[in-house]
């Protein structure tokens, strides 16, 4: 299906508007960020729902509430006052292939990049380009496991200079950074630009756009984002990735 620029714009426009909704929350990770108010919690609990976003998402958000429950659903009053005999309460997490060693040591490094760094908006902040979050991505990345780490965990936290899309990363700078009033993203890292974010590349969002002729390549990797950026940034320079909406929505939804 290729549209021309104009009609895609207003066909992709239409499908963001029907899907960035307050009735896509509950059933998304999302929902557990939009339990907390304080801007320390919603970062945090973010971070770690999208950790585990993959999969089914009724599971994604079933052992995310529990993880938060876990941290006494107060996610940075935890990390930053926890003792090493409290992380005992996390054996026997599981996701798929993240467990509970992999969160314990999620723990100790958020409460490090607290402490020591300002915390996630600082450092992907800093490092961010005038056009892209992915080098600030991979400084992440590298901040992160700057303490001894099980060497299983390291797989938890994207590098797109390692190729990888990101997907997961990409999804959570999208629920922090967009602001739009619509109720679903939070928009609460000011210091970043919407302009420079990137699109959450997963089979649904791929596939969808490669029907659409937004991407040529057939991996999804960071190459792939990097041709989906140029393209719906042509459509709103402003907010590209409000686009994610519509490929998702088309993806999951419509079957597209």
């Amino acid at each position: 299906m290729l549209l021309n620029k104009a009609d895609l714009k207003e066909f992709l426009d239409e499908k963001s508007n029907k899907y960035n909704n307050c009735n896509f929350i509950e059933l998304d990770p999302i929902s557990i960020p939009h339990s907390y108010s304080k801007k320390e919690d919603i970062e945090i609990s973010g971070f770690l729902a999208a950790t585990i976003s993959w999969g089914n998402r009724k599971m994604i958000v079933r052992n995310a509430k529990r993880m938060m429950e876990l941290l006494g659903n107060s996610p940075y009053d935890f990390i930053m006052g926890h003792e090493e005999y409290h992380l005992d309460k996390l054996d026997g997490f599981v996701h798929r292939t993240f467990n509970s060693d992999d969160f314990r040591y999620f723990i100790k490094a958020l409460q490090y990049i607290y402490e020591k760094k300002n915390g996630l908006e600082a450092i992907l902040n800093k490092y961010s380009t005038k056009d892209s979050l992915q080098p600030a991505i991979h400084q992440l990345n590298k901040t992160f496991f700057e303490m001894p780490h099980p060497a299983r965990t390291v797989k938890h936290i994207s590098d797109p200079f390692k190729g990888s899309a990101a997907k997961k990363i990409n999804m959570y700078l999208r629920w922090m950074v967009r602001k739009d009033n619509r109720g679903v993203d939070f928009g609460i890292w000011d210091s970043i630009s919407p302009s420079i974010l990137s699109c959450p590349l997963d089979i649904h969002s791929g596939n969808v756009a490669r029907k659409l002729g937004l991407i040529t390549r057939n991996q999804n990797d960071s190459k792939a984002v990097f041709e989906l950026d140029m393209n719906l940034r042509e459509l709103d320079k402003n907010d590209p990735v409000k686009y994610d909406f519509a490929l998702f929505g088309l993806g999951v939804f419509e079957g597209f």
